[in-house]
């Protein structure tokens, strides 16, 4: 797959921090990028973001959206399709595992139905609704890669320690929805590969709170852990199309 060797159209949902910002940095670098896209919720924490647009006027295009609104997403879309009429690399870093009074459950005890409502809100079906409205951008016939963010904890076969239920329960559902979503396109779309990533314990706002038992060399700075990804990127093959791969490329189980 030389996805990232020709010049393409690349849109990064979730920039304004962590992974997702890492990977507008190292797509900037790259001379093949023609346009980045990159969307963020909140403008007052997407300040480093939009100082780059500033930077980068030509290849950086900052747009806001939600992507627990479908609303907003169609109208973010169709900004894209004003500008252009394919996308080569779509990147959806968008997750959530503690918000305020929102954190992981250690126990049935604290199964909330609301903050399950929000886990899967974010980390599930927001992604279900970007490949509904991205297709139109992926029909055409150039190689594409539409790649989620998802977690190893989301592994049902890997579960051995239990906990974190919404979580892990948000991201088994993304893998699901990503594993349709390939399947579809494989008919609709099918020079797009559709994949979900593991991107491994990385420093950002997301890991913060459980990083004390991580050891040294298995917290990622996010350079590293999008430098790693896109090599795995880089690598995929059409067959490799609805499968879960961890940051080393290695898949991992259902």
């Amino acid at each position: 797959m030389s996805i990232l060797k020709e010049t393409n159209n690349a849109l990064i949902v979730g920039a304004s921090q962590g992974i997702g910002l890492g990977f507008v940095k190292k797509l900037l670098q790259l001379d093949n990028i023609a346009r980045i896209y990159a969307t963020y919720r909140h403008q007052e924490s997407a300040s480093e973001l939009i100082a780059l647009m500033g930077e980068h006027p030509k290849r950086l295009v900052c747009l806001p959206m939600d992507i627990t609104d479908e609303v907003q997403i169609s109208r973010c879309v169709e900004q894209l399709r004003a500008e252009i009429d394919k996308l080569h690399l779509v990147i959806n870093c968008v997750g959530i595992l503690h918000e305020g009074t929102l954190q992981p459950e250690k126990s049935l005890r604290q199964i909330n139905s609301e903050q399950l409502v929000r886990y899967f809100q974010v980390n599930s079906i927001g992604a279900v609704l970007l490949a509904k409205h991205l297709l139109p951008l992926f029909r055409h016939h150039d190689e594409s890669i539409f790649a989620s963010i998802s977690a190893k904890v989301g592994s049902i076969g890997d579960n051995q320690l239990g906990g974190w239920y919404g979580y892990r329960a948000s991201k088994a559902a993304l893998n699901m929805f990503m594993r349709n979503v390939a399947i579809e396109y494989g008919r609709t779309s099918p020079k797009t590969i559709v994949v979900t990533l593991h991107p491994g314990t990385t420093d950002t706002r997301l890991s913060q709170p459980f990083q004390k038992n991580v050891p040294a060399e298995k917290l990622f700075s996010v350079e590293r852990t999008v430098t790693q990804l896109l090599a795995v990127l880089e690598k995929l093959q059409p067959d490799d199309s609805g499968q879960f791969f961890s940051w080393d490329g290695s898949r991992l189980p259902w």
